[in-house]
């Protein structure tokens, strides 16, 4: 099963393209772009708490058959968080000093 591949940032909306190296996602595959992970959510998802690490990039071009953005296209469907700026903010405050991996 290939991840989802969100098209957008799900704080500030800002366009994620399948090929950005700046989209970040956690174990759920939230995602983010690293500007709002590192200046606002503090490497802190706001979903579910954990950490985020870079989105890979899916290939566009099948260098195996079948594989390949043109064959698995990521997803239309834009995803915005359902928390605001200060709810998110409430979250990640008592957990943003514990390491992803020990959360």
């Amino acid at each position: 099963m290939a991840l989802e591949l969100r098209p957008n940032c799900e704080f500030c909306d800002r366009d994620l393209p399948p090929d950005s190296a700046e989209a970040r996602i956690c174990s759920y595959e939230c995602t983010f772009c690293a500007d709002c992970v590192e200046t606002v959510l503090a490497n802190v998802c706001p979903n579910c708490g954990g950490g985020f690490a870079p989105r890979p990039v899916r290939p566009s071009r099948e260098w195996r058959p079948g594989v390949s953005a043109g064959k698995q296209p990521p997803s239309a469907r834009r995803v915005r968080a359902k928390f605001t700026r200060a709810e998110i903010e409430a979250f990640g405050a008592p957990i943003r000093g514990i390491p992803p991996e020990k959360r």
